[in-house]
């Protein structure tokens, strides 16, 4: 009984950190543009949410901006939306409730959130962390591909 215990234990850890999980794709051209990291229209922000983690790429985990649905996030892709001046909240399911992180936008600036999968008691959860300009633009090049609106 033991060892069927273990064997189980390793075979969630191993689906945990290895495998893909899959999201539509948006398109090459957007994606393209978009890493140029243009300057948001007259009156918005530009919010870029991505996911570059080793563990749980198997994994899909849901991001809601201000309650509404963006997507399910999968490793290497990414989200892009324009959002209003002020305060807006950032959520994404966990194992046992969502995480969330509140910020706020100014007009004309692009914010950076990396979404990151963690060891949980029954599945991976999920966090948010604001990147700085920089670190977000280097990873999106790096790992990210565009992902198709919901």
């Amino acid at each position: 009984m033991y060892q069927k215990a273990i064997l189980g234990a390793l075979i969630t850890t191993t689906l945990l950190i290895s495998g893909c999980a899959s999201v539509p794709m948006g398109s090459s051209d957007e994606d393209l543009a978009l890493k140029q990291f243009p300057t948001p229209p007259e009156g918005d922000a530009g919010l870029y949410v991505y996911r570059d983690s080793f563990m749980g790429k198997a994994l899909k985990k849901s991001v809601t901006l201000d309650g509404q649905l963006i997507g399910e996030t999968a490793n290497g892709v990414y989200f892009y939306e324009l959002v209003e001046p002020g305060e807006h909240s950032l959520s994404t399911e966990s194992e046992f409730s969502d995480n969330k992180l509140v910020f706020t936008a100014r007009a004309g600036e692009n914010y950076f959130v990396e979404q990151y999968i963690k060891m949980g008691v029954f599945v991976g959860g999920a966090g948010l962390e604001m990147k700085k300009k920089e670190e977000g633009m280097k990873a999106l090049r790096e790992c990210c591909h565009l992902a198709a609106p919901h």
